[in-house]
């Protein structure tokens, strides 16, 4: 049995009985599995009893933080450890992200900032104190799940205990509101408040879940609970201000305003950073919302988009707790993307954390808070919730051809799409068969653990394995066939390789191809002009049967080019705007092929190169006649001119000739 894609939510006529046979199911069976199953929930009631804290706290705060999974002993992209993410500041790093961003245009010259770490105070250190309360040797903390679950316990009794709360496991779980929002690591009220709210609602809702590492676990749902907030006066946490006006966040989760500099630093009116003035979505529309990482920390990071002559992104989400600073209003452009026309219609958000070398997993408060967000924005910006829309930093497509092989790969493979589309509301629901000609690709997370290499070290190193979003695509239907070869990334043709940043053979969940082929328990798919093939065997499919539409070339022509940017024809500049050139990539389209279409754009251009909006054609949108087809061409979206390609349905097959 496949893994629930839907969070479950039980009410009080589903009994805590049935929520642990439903976790139990996707176990094996026997002696041994019926051992494994009651192991590490016995291992929270027994932390519950030695440091006298409600088994039922302990596991909601557990689940906020890492939904009781051990990731291997691995840590968490802010050095958390375990189930309990104990934290460990000394293993932090930071390393230049954006610093051949840019804004994705030839108006900017990159700059290379190399940011020191800052990794402070008690909530990123709290590994060690809970090795002072167990005595407990910090090495068994990070890998040992029973004694990292003693850790957090000890940690929940001593802030209960500091607050002058009841004590005991027999106590009142309403009554650790304090003590839960302190765990947060939050430093403000509002930010504690949130965390804690989140976990209390995981109480009341209960949950049921088996860990990555087999154990299934229940919470029984406690739909009467509510949490004396009182407790969280006691914490002596600072209160933020109140929200500015027109702070662009949901009002249930923690948000800030630290704004990015909008400043002329040079004598030029080109000299200015770090972000363009517009007012979207009425001079432009807003298609996209891209998923970053920061690869530094979440100080780092703040320190970083204050820089007047640095990039900037709209928002900054913390680890820890969720928190999220904003820093460019939505109706301006941020520079995040590398892609200019990426982000003059996107919003761009950056989530603490590196996408393999500090860490394999991103914390439970931070999916939550951002998937709450993007909910937020896409209804607000009316853009969808699909892989087409909400990409990552990885499916951002290189502008040029010479621009391809420096595009980013953050979030990277750990990001787990489909959890995050859950949360969403969105899961990955398909209506077809083995016959409607699509396939949206939703590996089980958990188990899909391909051996990546190059985390840390060289690049051959192995990378601890972990659960990942995407398939590996291979050139036969063989395990032993070498992977596809993307062209942008190796121009002499070699097969991609296994290293963690080398996507130019994979296909993550969420997105959605063109069938080209099956071959008993294996798919292919439309890639990049090849056929990729994918395991995709029917006892544990990678992918689900879909339908929609797709785009081939139109009847006579035998291959047509493929764009990173959608921008208009030459005649529909003003004069004393240079022309920006719709330059093909070095990809090709051939006749035959089928892409899946994510949506008719059209040919458009924000001009804005100066900082007082004094340029020929400034702060204006050049549009002509063009229109494009968005097509999910590789691991990256791209564009081909709609004049060139016919869409039709995915189950009819192309006329003959085309």
């Amino acid at each position: 049995m496949r893994r629930r894609r839907r969070p479950f939510t039980p009410t009080a006529t589903l009994g805590a009985a049935m929520l642990l046979a439903l976790s139990a199911a996707v176990l094996p069976t026997g002696t041994a599995a019926a051992a494994e199953t009651d192991a590490r929930q016995a291992e929270y009631a027994s932390a519950s009893t030695a440091w006298g804290v409600p088994q039922s706290v302990l596991l909601g705060v557990s689940y906020l933080e890492s939904r009781w999974d051990t990731n291997g002993g691995a840590p968490s992209t802010s050095a958390g450890y375990g189930p309990m993410h104990l934290t460990d500041a000394a293993t932090l790093a930071a390393a230049a992200h954006h610093e051949n961003d840019a804004r994705g245009d030839d108006s900017r010259a990159p700059k290379t900032v190399q940011p020191a770490a800052t990794a402070t105070g008690p909530a990123l250190r709290t590994l060690q104190r809970a090795a002072e309360l167990t005595g407990t040797a910090e090495q068994t903390l990070r890998t040992d799940p029973a004694a990292n679950i003693r850790g957090g316990a000890a940690l929940l009794a001593g802030y209960q205990r500091d607050a002058g709360g009841p004590a005991g496991a027999g106590s009142d779980p309403a009554a650790w509101y304090g003590a839960v929002a302190k765990y947060s690591g939050a430093d403000t009220t509002d930010a504690a408040a949130a965390f804690a709210d989140e976990v209390y609602a995981t109480l009341r809702d209960g949950m049921a879940r088996t860990t990555d590492d087999g154990h299934p676990l229940n919470l029984a749902a406690q739909p009467a609970i509510s949490p004396v907030r009182a407790w969280l006066d006691r914490l002596g946490l600072r209160r933020p201000p109140a929200r500015p006006d027109g702070l662009e966040c949901p009002v249930d989760i923690s948000c800030e305003w630290i704004p990015a500099p909008y400043e002329q630093y040079g004598p030029g009116a080109g000299d200015y950073g770090n972000h363009d003035l517009s007012e979207r979505p009425q001079r432009q529309r807003i298609e996209y919302i891209v998923i970053h990482d920061t690869e530094a920390t979440y100080d780092t990071t703040l320190n970083l988009v204050q820089d007047p002559e640095y990039v900037s992104w709209h928002y900054t989400l913390r680890s820890v707790d969720g928190h999220v600073a904003q820093h460019v209003k939505t109706k301006d452009v941020a520079w995040h993307a590398g892609n200019w026309y990426v982000n003059a219609k996107s919003v761009g958000l950056e989530h603490e954390g590196f996408a393999a070398q500090q860490g394999a997993w991103y914390t439970e408060a931070m999916y939550r808070s951002s998937a709450k967000l993007v909910r937020y924005l896409a209804a607000r910006l009316a853009i969808p919730l699909d892989r087409q829309h909400i990409i990552g930093h990885d499916n951002v497509p290189g502008t040029v051809p010479s621009t391809v092989r420096g595009m980013h790969w953050d979030p990277g493979p750990y990001w787990d799409w489909s959890h995050y589309f859950d949360l969403l509301h969105a899961p990955f629901i398909t209506f077809g068969t083995s016959k409607t000609g699509l396939v949206t690709i939703d590996p089980d997370y958990g188990t899909n653990q391909p051996q990546y290499t190059g985390c840390t070290g060289a690049a051959s190193n192995p990378c601890p394995l972990h659960g990942s979003s995407p398939v590996l695509l291979r050139t036969a239907p063989s395990q032993d066939a070498p992977l596809l070869s993307d062209i942008g990334l190796r121009p002499g043709g070699e097969p991609a390789t296994m290293q963690i940043s080398d996507h130019g053979a994979r296909a993550a969940a969420g997105q959605t191809y063109a069938v080209a082929g099956r071959q008993g328990d294996w798919t292919a798919i439309w890639y990049l002009g090849q056929k990729g093939w994918f395991f995709n065997p029917p006892s544990r499919p990678a992918a689900k049967w879909s339908t929609g539409l797709v785009v081939t070339p139109k009847a006579g022509k035998a291959s047509i080019p493929v764009y990173g940017r959608a921008y208009p024809e030459q005649s529909a500049y003003p004069a004393g705007v240079p022309y920006q050139a719709i330059t093909p990539l070095q990809y090709t389209f051939s006749a035959g092929q089928r892409y899946t279409l994510g949506g008719i754009v059209p040919g458009e251009y924000y001009r804005a190169v100066t900082f007082d909006g004094s340029g020929p054609g400034d702060w204006t949108v050049i549009r002509g006649q063009n229109k494009y087809a968005q097509v999910q061409f590789g691991h990256r979206v791209m564009f081909v001119n709609l004049d060139d390609v016919q869409i039709l349905p995915s189950f009819i097959a192309p006329p003959e000739g085309s």
